[in-house]
């Protein structure tokens, strides 16, 4: 039975997304850079970690939140496919324990007679996350906000469900704390810790919208899963300078992932063949992945100790002449002026039209022929008598040196 589940999640999956999770709008990824990797992590991959995750379910009798997150972390399964998933634990008689307030809670040390911001900070810097004003001003007042029972809970549904806006309001309050707690999780990817938990906070919201009461669920559990697709899909959307899709950044984690391991493990960075081996995907498409999690680098980056040299001034510009080339054109350009200068004005003026000595567009022998008010005949004349003279040793040998 739970093999016919697995399927009908994962073909509803596909179907929903068109082979591939749907951005934040709405809209399936088209950048160009996708088209060869779309399609990783692969279905059979869903599957096999949906069945791991049921057989340790089996084999302990229940499932705790938390682990769950860790068993699917690498997946992304929306929070409506999440729903189905905890169906399929339910059906196979896998209790499903919330660890959030007593784990999470605790670890960010935020109880309900917390006032002040010293112990969440000291919980929070403890993970390596900087805290500034603004979020000990945050943690701070959220750390006031009383937690709800189970009985406190379900009422805040039942009102929620009537289009009570003071509950909606009330719920979401009460689990702020559990935003933080995934948001830190976050810290590192390119965005700032307070960005992550407005963003965690985004989803919370959808979760208190969407949250059923019925399905014996606590709302933590339902609300994790919105919370982590809003803070994954901001970080898609604006932590990088060129976007990259949903599926494809937890697909570029899951490489990352395994690269830091194996480089701890054998003393080296690994290679693209190691690593396909490792989590068993094809080599070209480890290539094409780590390709697409390149950063890019500003010009402006501060080069050397003093930082006032910038990355830009050490790349060469490829279209720029060499320096002896532009020194010579600019001694080119002085003696052909001064040759010039010994030919009467019209002459002159001609051969500057003509070839385009001044704006570098050459003029046909009609056009300088209207400049003139003559005829095309007549420029043509004058021009050949202006080459002649320059072909005069007393002018060509000013010149000669530059033919070489």
């Amino acid at each position: 039975m739970d093999n016919l589940s697995i399927e009908e999640l994962l073909e509803e999956k596909e179907k929903d997304s068109g082979g591939e999770p749907k951005s934040s709008d709405g809209s399936g990824g088209s950048e160009n850079n996708e088209n060869n990797v779309s399609k990783v992590p692969e279905k059979k991959d869903r599957k096999t970690v949906v069945r791991n995750l049921l057989e340790l379910g089996r084999s302990k009798g229940k499932l705790t939140t938390q682990e769950i997150l860790d068993a699917l972390e690498d997946v992304d399964f929306d929070p409506e496919q999440m729903d189905k998933i905890y169906d399929m634990l339910e059906a196979q008689n896998i209790e499903i324990v919330d660890d959030f307030e007593t784990e999470v809670f605790s670890d960010l040390d935020l109880a309900v007679e917390a006032t002040d911001a010293e112990g969440v900070e000291d919980a929070i810097a403890g993970d390596g996350i900087a805290i500034d004003d603004p979020v000990k001003v945050y943690l701070k007042e959220i750390g006031r906000v009383p937690l709800l029972t189970p009985e406190e809970e379900i009422e805040l549904a039942i009102r929620i469900s009537d289009g009570d806006e003071t509950a909606k309001k009330r719920l979401s309050e009460a689990n702020l704390r559990l935003v933080v707690s995934i948001a830190k999780r976050y810290v590192g990817r390119g965005m700032q810790f307070l960005d992550l938990i407005q963003e965690g906070n985004l989803g919370l919201i959808k979760a208190v919208e969407k949250f059923d009461y019925t399905k014996g669920f606590k709302f933590s559990t339902y609300a994790t899963w919105w919370i982590r697709q809003a803070i994954t899909r901001a970080i898609a959307d604006q932590a990088r300078t060129i976007r990259i899709p949903v599926h494809m950044v937890e697909t570029i984690n899951k490489v990352k992932k395994v690269s830091s391991k194996l480089l701890h493990k054998n003393g080296y960075e690994p290679t693209a063949e190691e690593i396909a081996t490792e989590i068993d995907m094809p080599v070209d498409k480890v290539r094409e992945i780590m390709r697409v999690a390149q950063e890019p680098v500003s010009l402006e980056t501060p080069i050397g100790e003093e930082e006032d040299s910038h990355l830009g001034d050490f790349i060469p510009d490829e279209d720029a002449p060499a320096p002896a080339d532009a020194a010579s054109h600019t001694l080119l350009k002085e003696q052909l002026s001064e040759v010039l200068s010994t030919l009467t004005p019209r002459e002159e003026k001609v051969l500057k039209l003509r070839f385009g000595l001044d704006d570098g567009r050459p003029r046909t022998l009609e056009e300088v022929g209207k400049e003139f008010d003559v005829t095309r005949e007549r420029i043509r004349q004058i021009e050949a008598k202006a080459l002649r003279k320059l072909r005069h040793p007393s002018r060509s040998k000013k010149l000669k040196d530059f033919l070489d």
